[in-house]
């Protein structure tokens, strides 16, 4: 059996143990004097003897008890930070090359937002994880990239300072992809450091925003080469403010056909190619495809499926018709019909004085938008009739014959759009992508 602890033995310890090891910063030279107090002693007593002032003790054992919250909330944060980290460079070991999952888009279906929903803003970009930043910029200079090759093709290339300008458009590009790997190489190395993250991803995108308008005023060159719809827009990046506005409103309508040209490689869903939002009903006409789901139609907020597959990267001729009568819908896939329906918002006409939006979904009217549902890809040939195109018609559409018809409410020409926010414009000929 252990032997008896001397008297006052245990308080000594106790208060040994409140004592901080290795850690002697904070409290400069300052010392605790411990006193051994009998077993039937009196403790306050003994310590004020001892020590001179039980508030001082108090004092003590508190600022104590709060350099130990302190260290664990720095711990905590410390792990928090490690754990981030950690998935960065994850994302970054997996891609071996410098490609961009353009996003994770949000939609329609069970998956819509019910009104009143909080949703991100203009805060999406920055809070983006930063692999993700460096692949929609990857993304954006390989768009930069193409709209330089395209530009070889125009007839301004016979001029030599055009061709100079090219050159040095070429080299910020080639630097930029540099940067970019750069950054990558940090973060891989775990070199990466977050305070600078804002500062540097504003100097890359700075000289994006550059690059866009100097290459879009080489483009504008070509304008008065081209007939009015032989041009595409291309949204490169998922964001909440990058769109393209159609200035003409849509009739009252019992019956419609909307036809495009679509491009997109994003991954899950390529967000909302075009939406049309009247007053009181935001979700009048729409076309979106969120996560996994397939592509959808909304009218009058009521929905059905398309049998669409052209999430790969390639041009796709699409075209969806509609009646009022009965809801009777069908889906073609480059000129090819590939589904149809019935009870799609049955009786229920079109309605007019609305806004007609490319590349976002409208929660209000003319707004509201959100970068998860934002369309990601390029877009061209938009065209809407207000009766039902024959399969003959679409055909035609789809293998540009010279029969086709433009549409007889909007028609696809530059004078007919406005767009915003970084979105492009550049020329198009669908028959060339057939090739």
């Amino acid at each position: 059996m252990a032997a008896a602890l001397p008297a006052g033995l245990p308080l000594l310890l106790a208060l040994l143990l409140l004592a901080p090891r290795g850690r002697a910063q904070g409290f400069g030279q300052s010392r605790f004097v411990c006193t051994s107090v009998p077993l039937d002693g009196d403790v306050c007593a003994a310590t004020a003897q001892g020590s001179g002032s039980a508030e001082e003790l108090k004092s003590t054992v508190l600022q104590l008890r709060e350099t130990v919250l302190q260290q664990k909330e720095t711990i905590m944060n410390q792990k928090e930070t490690i754990r981030e980290l950690t998935a960065k460079l994850g994302r970054c070991e997996s891609q071996s090359v410098l490609e961009a999952p353009p996003g994770e888009p949000k939609g329609g279906g069970a998956g819509r937002r019910q009104p009143g929903f909080a949703k991100n803003t203009m805060g999406d970009l920055s809070r983006a994880p930063a692999a993700e930043t460096l692949s929609q910029l990857g993304q954006t200079l390989q768009s930069l990239k193409t709209r330089l090759e395209n530009l070889e093709f125009s007839r301004m290339n016979s001029s030599g300072q055009t061709t100079n300008l090219k050159d040095i458009l070429q080299n910020k590009i080639d630097d930029l992809e540099k940067q970019v790997l750069s950054r990558v190489n940090s973060l891989e190395e775990g070199k990466f450091n977050p305070k600078n993250e804002s500062e540097e991803r504003g100097k890359i995108e700075s000289t994006l925003t550059s690059l866009h308008q100097r290459i879009s005023d080489l483009e504008k060159g070509q304008k008065d080469n081209r007939p009015p719809d032989r041009f595409q827009l291309t949204f490169p990046l998922r964001t909440n403010y990058m769109y393209a506005k159609v200035k003409k409103s849509l009739p009252e309508m019992y019956a419609f056909s909307v036809c495009m040209w679509i491009k997109s490689s994003a991954s899950p869903g390529m967000g909302t190619p075009f939406s049309y939002a009247v007053p009181g009903q935001a979700n009048e006409l729409v076309l979106i495809e969120w996560g996994n789901n397939p592509m959808e139609i909304l009218i009058n907020d009521k929905v059905a499926k398309l049998p669409f597959v052209i999430n790969d990267g390639k041009w796709h001729h699409i075209c969806v018709t509609w009646t009022t009568r009965d809801g009777v819908w069908e889906a073609y896939q480059d000129g090819t019909q590939t589904g149809s329906g019935e009870n799609l918002a049955p009786y229920h006409p079109i309605k007019p004085q609305g806004v007609l939006v490319l590349g976002q979904e409208q929660d209000t009217l003319g707004g509201g938008f959100d970068a998860t549902q934002a369309f990601v890809g390029e877009l061209a040939h938009f065209n809407v009739w207000d009766r039902k195109l024959s399969p003959g018609e679409v055909y035609g559409l789809a293998t540009c014959s010279s029969k086709a018809l433009s549409g007889n409410v909007i028609a696809w020409a530059e004078a007919n759009i406005d767009i915003y926010g970084g979105a492009t414009k550049w020329t198009f000929e669908a028959c060339r992508q057939l090739n």
